[in-house]
């Protein structure tokens, strides 16, 4: 992946909507729904960090979340589909507040900024769904996939785009291309190294690793006249 995780909370077993008269409207009802949906990733996210995707049975996932295997079914026919929601869930959350927050900016350099503190912020707040995206990303087959290249074709996208933008107003010459990649490539194994104590928080990661990167890309119009005067 560009390799670029999941969240809720409470529960309710799965129950069928009756038709009584304490049925004002089906808001409520769809807010269970969502909030046991929200339970059942959480702990599947657990589960496949712990035991990997191919490891990790249907099983395991009503032991960890308490619920029967009949009510797991209820809400998944397959533990590839828990896979994919799991998946469709950290991408489409890291693109909305990525979004809110690029349409706040219009510099170039802070654009890029807002980037790397959008997913890191969402990385180490959810580090074990950040280890299953990263060591499970080749497992979805068909629809599935498809459905989440088509998310990480956007991030990734987006984030040349940004990257352009800076090169253009910087008048800077490079591959946009490779340069994303070394970014994606410093965030994305930060789960196997972060220590809070040491590396301090989400801004301040994001911070020195924006400098690394801005840093480096900026350096090659020097660098690039420096050659040319030397020949």
């Amino acid at each position: 992946m560009i390799r670029t995780n999941v969240r809720t909370v409470a529960a309710s077993t799965p129950s069928i909507v009756t038709h009584s008269e304490r049925r004002p409207a089906a808001l409520p009802a769809e807010s269970r729904f969502d909030r046991q949906l929200g339970k059942i990733l959480e702990h599947a996210t657990e589960v496949f960090d712990e035991k990997g995707y191919q490891g990790a049975s249907m099983r395991d996932l009503s032991r960890a979340s308490g619920i029967s295997l009949s009510g797991l079914y209820y809400y998944f026919e397959s533990k590839e589909k828990l896979l994919y929601l799991i998946q469709k869930h950290a991408f489409t959350t890291i693109l909305e507040r990525l979004r809110q927050r690029l349409g706040k900016v219009s510099d170039p350099e802070l654009r890029i900024r807002l980037f790397v503190l959008n997913h890191l912020e969402y990385f180490l707040a959810n580090r074990r769904a950040m280890k299953v995206l990263s060591h499970e990303d080749e497992v979805l087959k068909n629809g599935f996939g498809a459905a989440i290249r088509v998310l990480k074709r956007e991030y990734y996208r987006t984030c040349v785009g940004l990257v352009d933008e800076f090169k253009r107003q910087r008048a800077l010459d490079f591959s946009s291309r490779m340069a994303v990649l070394s970014l994606f490539g410093m965030m994305n194994w930060i789960y196997t190294w972060y220590n809070p104590r040491i590396d301090g928080d989400a801004e301040q990661i994001a911070s020195e690793i924006g400098d690394i990167f801005l840093r480096g890309i900026s350096a090659l119009r020097d660098s690039k006249r420096t050659k040319k005067r030397a020949s």
